[in-house]
């Protein structure tokens, strides 16, 4: 890794990337997603910023004590410096911090770091082991590259919105800005990648990522329907194409999500609900016959399901190991992977600057995810990162 002075009041991390530093010129969902898990696991990152500040400062409500819960959730162990790129000293000053970096993550329009000497070619010019990663709406290319980066323009031009809602009704968005945070996840892939190959090679490279791109692939079934089957898949609400029953189905008091992927699994269902004969008819034997067939099954399960409630056919089915699970509002799925020993929430900083967080997702034996810093002020770290950044790298 890169031998600098260490970051002015910071602490040895304890996870597995202790020691990176990650120069994060990212903002709103895909950048900061990426570089907090690389975070979490003991990079240490320093956020710049504008001097407006990333704009997920200001989408708002909800709030914790006036700050945007929006940036809260993506931007724990960070420091931050705003820096006016456009002034050369503050320019001098990136360029210092890229040239110190193991780690560059960006997601600037394609070639807008170039003016201020931030792109790959100019930083890995004088910090040849950098790993930089550029996170793009639609790559790189001349007819990509124009094109604005959202979300939500993702979703719809790669057809996941044709996939989601009621069959009658219109296309609908995802729930989450699912596809900001696929490419979050794949930048952070790449990254471990690449420094992966560094150890061996001792020279880092460029990663692009881009929205659509992670779009087509998490799509997996769907695209893989599209490109290896020429078909088109079409909205079924919440029913699956190829397996059945897997999707929610009304009980005494609402919907319970019953998923029986396999034979054996819709055998003990069945059993369950006091209907074994269904497990031996062959309109409903084999997976792809009850597929095919769904319409006259549903009535059948749901005529049982329907005498008792959601919580007792609950504990029945999954004790008959048989997956199942109701549909929770976002409390209640914290609560419930609390009721399981996940321990979902987590506490960022000390005392009362304090900040609940949501778990970083991976448990490691050794060498924890840390829960060091919570997220920055706009700037609360400027001054001191200024005059680290003025030291000499023997100092």
């Amino acid at each position: 890794m890169t031998e600098h002075p260490r970051l002015p009041g910071s602490a040895p991390g304890r996870g597995p990337l202790s020691g990176l530093l990650v120069a994060d010129f990212s903002r709103v969902l895909a950048g900061p997603y990426a570089t907090m898990l690389l975070a979490d696991m003991g990079a240490e990152v320093v956020k710049v910023e504008s001097p407006a500040g990333d704009d997920t400062r200001s989408w708002q409500p909800p709030v914790r004590e006036g700050v945007s819960t929006y940036y809260l959730g993506v931007n724990r162990n960070k420091r931050s410096i705003a820096l006016d790129l456009k002034d050369p000293a503050d320019a001098a000053a990136a360029q210092e911090l890229a040239r110190r970096a193991d780690i560059v993550i960006e997601n600037f329009k394609t070639g807008g770091l170039g003016r201020f000497g931030l792109d790959y070619a100019s930083v890995s010019a004088t910090n040849p082991r950098v790993v930089y990663a550029s996170i793009t709406g639609f790559g790189s290319g001349p007819a990509g590259a124009p094109l604005p980066g959202y979300d939500l323009i993702v979703q719809a031009i790669s057809g996941l919105m044709s996939l989601t809602g009621d069959p009658e009704g219109e296309p609908f968005r995802a729930g989450i800005s699912v596809f900001d945070v696929m490419a979050g996840m794949h930048a952070t892939i790449g990254v471990l990648s690449a420094l992966n190959v560094r150890h061996e090679t001792g020279r880092g490279q460029h990663i692009e990522v881009n929205l659509l791109s992670s779009a087509l692939s998490g799509l997996v079934n769907h695209a893989s329907a599209v490109v290896a089957g020429g078909v088109v898949p079409f909205r079924m609400g919440n029913s699956h194409p190829s397996l059945f029953p897997y999707e929610p189905l009304p009980c005494a008091d609402g919907d319970l999500i019953i998923t029986a992927g396999n034979n054996g699994q819709f055998r003990r269902l069945v059993e369950v609900l006091g209907v074994p004969e269904l497990a031996d008819d062959p309109r409903f034997a084999r997976n792809e016959d009850r597929t095919a067939n769904r319409d006259e099954l549903r009535p059948l399960l749901v005529e049982r399901l329907s005498t008792r409630s959601k919580r007792d056919w609950f504990d029945d089915i999954i004790a008959a190991g048989v997956p199942c699970g109701p549909i929770n509002t976002v409390d209640q799925g914290v609560a419930f992977a609390e009721s399981i020993g996940l321990d979902p929430v987590v506490t960022v900083g000390e005392g009362e600057a304090g900040v609940p967080s949501v778990r970083h997702p991976i448990t490691f034996s050794e060498t924890p995810a840390d829960y060091r810093l919570p997220p920055p002020a706009l700037d609360e770290h400027g001054a001191e990162l200024r005059r680290w950044l003025a030291t000499e790298e023997d100092a």
